[in-house]
């Protein structure tokens, strides 16, 4: 595929799991022509890599691998490969905050305290330190420190607690994932969406969240991009308010793009409220960055719809709004883990409604899969801590081929707003 200047700027992104999409990698690669009838042009590839799946991936134990059960590290090439020679770009899930319990850098680290491996990793006698760190899932563990009985010590896990934070103070650390990026890029991969981007560097005293220190780290993966695979860019995935949101691109030396959160909340406004100053207070937003820096701008992803930035009596009155029942509820009822279609009561109107709002912006848009065509939450089970599993249904292939032979379905409706984009 032809090196294209820049080629996120005019991004139309696709965020899909290959198995829920399509079984496995050869399956996903048969499938390569729907996107172009969709009007996409690039797709990020939620992660792949060896897992027990108590995060749906994001707990890697073989950044050089591939589940068996989605195929081997061949197809991935050739999935890949054959993308490229389709027009598509292919953007990598890296998962780089923290890796699985079972990885072997954990394995070894938890053998003894003198292992070379155990700087690899935060530890505490007490977990008293890094009182202020931020708790990503309240709902799942009360506090980030974990005992290990194996060595009657504390590891600290931000995310799940089998999922150990990486000590990225440690330059065998750094080395190591910037080793496992190489393999990646030149595998293919056009770029890596950086999960938990926030999180990388913990300091006593703060609450371990957009640090100079982890700026300073980006920064430094940026470089190395642009030295060893010029056009690998990196997607940053930071929460954060605009003012913190932005440092992520730096002076256009840090993150390619980052995703908009502030904007996903204020498209929610507009949509539920009837009112679109809510989104246009952020239009200058786009222009306001660097040159060569993309935002990239969506309605939902794979996870809860984030609503932390938003005032709390607004964001209870939206909680209320797009999970009338409450049965989605996320993260002790602070926000709700519902799909486009779910939201919106599966009014179609409001479903195109909301997908003219997204593509009739600037920036690099993101369609979650299944939004094309109207996909539902799974059918709600009591007892679930972590609801985001019901957006994470399988893909509808019988009402996905139905619509693409109906000039006047949804598919084929989202596919003309898409193909007419604002976009840049």
């Amino acid at each position: 595929m032809d090196n294209e200047q820049e080629w996120w700027m005019s991004a139309k992104i696709y965020e899909l799991y290959i198995d829920k999409f399509a079984k496995d990698i050869r399956g996903l690669t048969a499938h390569l022509d729907y996107f172009s009838r969709l009007g996409i042009n690039t797709l990020h590839l939620l992660p792949h890599y060896p897992s027990p799946m108590i995060d749906d991936g994001y707990d890697v134990t073989d950044y050089r691998g591939v589940r068996p059960e989605l195929g081997s590290l061949e197809d991935l090439r050739h999935l890949i490969d054959a993308a490229h020679e389709k027009g598509l770009r292919i953007i990598l899930d890296l998962v780089i905050n923290h890796v699985s319990s079972l990885h072997p850098w954990f394995l070894e680290a938890r053998t003894s305290k003198d292992n070379p491996k155990r700087n690899y990793f935060l530890w505490s006698k007490t977990g008293e330190e890094l009182r202020d760190g931020i708790n990503a899932f309240p709902g799942i563990k009360k506090s980030n420190w974990i005992k290990d009985p194996a060595t009657d010590e504390f590891y600290y896990a931000t995310f799940y607690p089998e999922q150990p934070d990486l000590n990225w103070d440690n330059e065998a650390v750094v080395s190591g994932m910037l080793a496992n990026m190489d393999f990646l890029a030149d595998l293919g991969a056009d770029g890596f969406r950086i999960d938990a981007a926030p999180h990388l560097i913990k300091r006593e005293g703060t609450n371990s969240k957009g640090l100079p220190e982890t700026h300073h780290l980006l920064k430094r993966i940026r470089a190395y991009l642009e030295k060893k695979h010029p056009g690998v860019i990196l997607l940053a995935e930071a929460g954060a308010s605009m003012d913190e949101l932005k440092k992520y691109f730096g002076n256009g030396d840090e993150c390619h793009m980052a995703y908009h959160f502030p904007l996903m909340c204020a498209m929610w406004e507009t949509l539920l409220f009837n009112d679109r100053t809510y989104v246009d207070k952020f239009v200058s937003s786009f222009a306001d960055i660097p040159p060569g820096c993309q935002w990239a701008t969506f309605l939902r992803n794979h996870d809860e719809i984030a609503l932390t930035l938003l005032p709390s009596d607004i964001r209870r009155e939206m909680v209320n709004l797009l999970d009338k029942k409450h049965e989605y509820l996320f993260n002790n009822g602070t926000t709700t883990a519902v799909r486009i279609a779910t939201a919106l009561g599966g009014d179609r109107s409001k479903i195109l409604k909301a997908q003219e709002l997204l593509y009739g912006l600037p920036g690099a848009p993101v369609c979650y899969y299944g939004d094309e065509i109207g996909m539902q939450n799974l059918p709600f089970r009591p007892g679930v801590i972590d609801t985001r599993i019901f957006v994470r249904g399988p893909f509808d292939w019988i009402a996905a081929e139905s619509q693409m032979n109906n000039d006047d379905s949804l598919f084929s409706q989202t596919a003309r707003i898409i193909k007419r984009g604002k976009g840049l």
